[in-house]
């Protein structure tokens, strides 16, 4: 049956401007990184996009790398997007990078023009589309001048083969330099991509001042710390199965200590009616200069429940200032 989407889709989602640009964001917004690739059924991710667009999920995030195993993502966003999504297309903001190893040899990582241009060419094969909404530089490059990173950037976009340029991962200083090159070059930087949490919070030093004097959007990854901020872990125990049981470097984290504080946290959630989850995309949403959280999921129902998160109250003064003792009690910015 032919996929019809909600009528009310937009009927609770807040939608932020981007920077200083016309276009705005949903609040939320969905990241296919680990939970898309060749490895996963397509009918679960068609099932998580389509939750997520009914929603008033309008922006999905991709990269040339993500999978497992590489460049399958972009392949179940295609299959996915002309079975259910032509019809929807100017409702939707597609995004995809360029940056990290693709394949071997020396043209098939981090940011000369070749290799950006020939991964965009090949991200559109994949997911069948003509142009991206956003073409992000992944990461800097030290030994590529960065006036020919981002001129591949203004060559994508003034080629119509993406609306707008983006960085990601780029320090406070490169990102001031990276906007003035691009709006030098007729095409300003709309929005920059950095890890941003509860648990990492290095972008507050400097880069959230960047972004605001340059006027960029800025959209945060790992908003959750890769599952850290959910209630799996609130009870303090770590329960067999889970990521942080999977990976040594995030189970290295989970000290008891550690495990307590995110008990406190979630005690906090809890006054308000929230899941850990939601509590730490509040946090984020917080602060005005960033435009979006961009989650990850494995299943529609973590869509529904961080979904909710943007339909919450702001915080208090007061809730900020708790959750904030809680952090700087226990958690060092990392």
């Amino acid at each position: 049956m032919p996929y019809t989407a909600n009528d009310a889709r937009y009927s609770s989602m807040p939608y932020r401007r981007c920077g200083q640009s016309g276009l705005k964001l949903p609040a939320i917004s969905l990241g296919l990184w680990q939970n898309f690739g060749g490895d996963r059924p397509v009918e679960t991710s068609r099932e998580m996009l389509k939750t997520a667009f009914d929603l008033g999920v309008t922006h999905f995030d991709l990269a040339n790398n993500y999978g497992p195993p590489p460049g399958s993502a972009e392949e179940t966003f295609g299959k996915i997007f002309k079975q259910d999504f032509l019809s929807y297309r100017d409702e939707m903001i597609i995004s995809t990078k360029a940056g990290h190893t693709m394949w071997p040899g020396p043209y098939g990582d981090y940011g000369s023009r070749k290799y950006l241009l020939a991964s965009l060419d090949q991200s559109l094969k994949r997911m069948g589309l003509d142009y991206v909404d956003i073409f992000y530089s992944h990461r800097p490059d030290p030994e590529t001048p960065l006036e020919e990173t981002l001129g591949a950037l203004v060559t994508a976009v003034k080629s119509g083969k993406a609306l707008y340029a983006g960085i990601s991962s780029y320090p406070a200083d490169k990102t001031r330099e990276a906007s003035h090159i691009l709006r030098s070059m007729g095409v300003p930087c709309l929005i920059h991509q950095p890890s941003y949490n509860m648990l990492n919070r290095r972008i507050e030093d400097e880069l959230l001042g960047a972004v605001e004097d340059c006027g960029i959007g800025l959209i945060a990854f790992c908003p959750l710390a890769q599952g850290l901020l959910t209630s799996k872990y609130a009870s303090g125990a770590v329960p067999p199965g889970t990521r942080a049981a999977r990976n040594e470097h995030l189970g290295k984290q989970l000290t008891p200590e550690f495990l307590a504080k995110l008990a406190r946290l979630s005690d906090i959630a809890t006054e308000r009616n929230l899941t850990l989850a939601q509590l730490a995309l509040c946090w984020i949403l917080r602060d005005a200069r960033i435009t979006s959280a961009l989650i990850g999921a494995s299943s529609a129902k973590q869509i529904i429940e961080n979904v909710d998160a943007a339909k919450a109250p702001l915080l208090t003064t007061l809730e900020i200032q708790h959750i904030e003792s809680v952090l700087n009690d226990s958690i060092e910015h990392t």
